[in-house]
C-alpha cells in the first residue's frame, strides 16, 4: 500500500481562506444591518399607520362636534318656538318655524348638502323614489308632480332620495 504525502498548506491557500472568511463575515454583518434596517422601517410604517388612523378619527370627531355646535342654535330656536307657541297666534308661530327651517337649510348648504326644487322636472331613478303615479295633462310624461319627502344629496352622492309622485 502506498501512502500519499500531502503537501503542507501553502501561504497562498491560507491567505485565500482568510480572505473568504473575512468576506463571509462582512456579508453576514451587512445582512444583519439590512435586516435591522428592514425591521425598523416596518415598525416605522406600522407607527405611521396607527398615527394616521388616530389623526383621521380625531379629525372626524372634531368635524362632528363642529357640526353639532352649528346645529345647536337651530335647536334653540325650535325650543323657543314651542315654548312661545301656546302664547302666540298661529301666524307668528308658523313664521318662527319657517325662519328656523330656513336657518337649518342654510346650515346644510354650508356643509355641501344640496336641496333642490324638483317639481316639474324629469324623474331620475338615481335621485328619486316613485311612490305613486298621477296624471296632469299640463306636465310631460315622467315629470315629478309632487314631492312627498324631500331628497338630499352631498355633491354627486345622494344622501336620501326624494319620494315623489310621477306623471304617467
Amino acid at each position: 500500500m502506498k501512502t500519499e504525502i500531502q503537501d503542507p498548506p501553502s501561504a497562498e491557500s491560507d491567505a485565500a481562506s482568510e480572505t473568504a472568511v473575512s468576506e463571509s463575515e462582512a456579508l453576514l454583518k451587512d445582512l444583519a444591518e439590512q435586516k435591522d434596517l428592514h425591521l425598523r422601517l416596518a415598525a416605522d410604517f406600522e407607527n405611521f399607520k396607527k398615527r394616521s388612523r388616530q389623526e383621521s378619527e380625531t379629525r372626524a370627531v372634531a368635524q362632528k362636534e363642529s357640526f353639532i355646535v352649528e346645529l345647536l342654535p337651530v335647536i334653540d330656536n325650535l325650543e323657543r318656538a314651542l315654548a312661545a307657541g301656546a302664547s302666540r297666534d298661529s301666524a307668528q308661530f308658523h313664521q318662527g318655524v319657517e325662519m328656523t327651517l330656513k336657518q337649518l337649510q342654510q346650515l346644510l348648504r354650508q356643509h355641501g348638502v344640496g336641496i333642490e326644487e324638483i317639481v316639474g322636472k324629469p324623474f331620475d331613478p338615481h335621485k328619486h323614489e316613485a311612490l305613486s303615479q298621477g296624471h296632469d295633462p299640463a306636465q310631460p310624461d315622467h315629470a315629478i308632480l309632487e314631492v312627498v319627502q324631500r331628497g338630499y344629496q352631498r355633491g354627486a352622492k345622494v344622501v336620501r332620495p326624494a319620494k315623489v309622485v310621477v306623471n304617467d
